[in-house]
């Protein structure tokens, strides 16, 4: 059994997020960039809402009718381990301090257990919203985790190359 019929479980823990250069005048990605060492070790908020407009029509009494509407994106959030690398943080105080709003695309693959991508979604010009840093605490005995918060324009599914 294989192609669109495959029933293989998708595993959620498999994982990767690529950060991508995105240009504001062609809105085409370009290379890579290179911000963070180490992967993610969660990621929530992959949701998209669409608002159905409603219409009360005349003499329509079973019911009323709806029509698409617009749709939300939720912020997207990013947990992983700390590293020694310090560049999602300075991508945050960038943009947090007033300087350009650098815009990136960001690529989330999900892959099976041999390692081959299955699924990946793209978030289309990714602008960071909220850094938290791990909690300072001599007795705490959890791993330090950051998160990471984005706010985006939107959310689609890519083809995986086989």
């Amino acid at each position: 059994m294989s192609g669109d019929n495959d029933l293989t479980p998708l595993h959620v823990f498999r994982f990767h997020v690529d950060f991508l250069d995105d240009s504001l005048a062609t809105g085409a990605e370009g290379k890579p960039v290179t911000l963070c060492s180490g992967a993610f070790s969660e990621c929530t908020g992959l949701e998209a809402t669409m608002e159905p407009k409603v219409i009360k029509e005349g003499g329509r009494n079973h019911g009323v009718i709806q029509r698409a509407g617009p749709v939300t994106h939720a912020t997207l959030v990013l947990k992983r381990g700390m590293t020694s690398t310090r560049h999602l943080w300075k991508w945050f105080s960038l943009v947090s301090g007033g300087a350009y709003s650098h815009r990136l695309s960001v690529t989330l693959t999900v892959s099976d257990n041999a390692g081959k991508p299955v699924l990946v979604w793209k978030l289309r010009r990714a602008l960071p919203i909220k850094f938290k840093a791990a909690d300072l605490n001599a007795r705490g005995t959890e791993v330090g985790v950051e998160e990471l918060h984005l706010a985006h324009e939107g959310l689609s599914q890519v083809g995986v190359k086989s």
